[in-house]
C-alpha cells in the first residue's frame, strides 16, 4: 500500500493557504514585513457558487480571498466570513489564524489516481470544488503533516489562467 509520502513525491508543491481572522492585516504584514507584493484586492466568493463542499455537503459559506505568486509558489489569503467551511473550522481552532493548507497541482487527468490513493490510505475528504480551471480536493492530513492537503488537477484552461497569474508577477 502507498503512503502520503509516495503519493505526493511526484507531484508539484504549488500553494501555501493561510487562513487569516482579517486579509487586509495580512496583506499589509506580508507585504511590508516580508516583502511578499502583488496581492491583488480581495475577492468575495461564496461556496454555493462554487459548488464547494464541506463534508460532501453544499453548506452556505462566505470569504474573502486573494492570492500571489511569490518564489514559485502561489500564496493564498483566505478570511472566512460568514456560514460554515473548512477555512471557519479551522479559524475557530485557531483564532490567531495561520497555515491550514498546502496545495499540490498536476494535470486533471491524474487527479482521479491521486485522490483515490489518499482515499484508500484513509485520509478524509473535507471540501472538494470542480471549477472550470481545477478540480480540487481538501483532505485531512493534520495528524500526519500539521495541515490540510489540498490536491488541485489543473485544467488546460487553468494552466493558462497559472501562467498569466505567473507573468502578472
Amino acid at each position: 500500500m502507498k503512503s502520503i509520502n509516495n503519493t505526493i513525491a511526484g507531484l508539484e508543491l504549488a500553494q501555501i493557504g493561510w487562513v487569516v481572522p482579517d486579509i487586509h492585516v495580512a496583506v499589509k504584514f506580508l507585504s511590508n514585513a516580508l516583502s511578499i507584493a502583488g496581492f491583488p484586492e480581495p475577492e468575495h466568493f461564496c461556496a454555493q457558487d462554487l459548488n464547494m463542499t464541506y463534508y460532501s455537503k453544499v453548506v452556505a459559506g462566505d470569504c474573502l480571498t486573494t492570492q500571489t505568486y511569490n518564489g514559485g509558489t502561489f500564496i493564498e489569503l483566505i478570511q472566512p466570513l460568514s456560514g460554515q467551511s473548512i477555512f471557519h473550522d479551522y479559524l475557530a481552532k485557531c483564532p490567531a489564524g495561520g497555515i491550514q493548507h498546502i496545495a499540490f497541482r498536476l494535470p486533471v487527468s491524474d487527479f482521479n489516481q491521486v485522490t483515490n490513493d489518499l482515499r484508500e490510505q484513509g485520509y478524509a475528504v473535507m471540501s472538494e470544488v470542480d471549477h472550470p480551471i481545477a478540480r480540487m480536493a481538501f483532505f485531512d492530513t493534520y495528524q500526519t503533516l500539521g495541515v490540510a492537503t489540498e490536491i488541485m488537477g489543473i485544467t488546460p484552461e487553468g494552466w493558462a489562467a497559472i501562467e498569466q497569474m505567473q507573468k502578472g508577477r
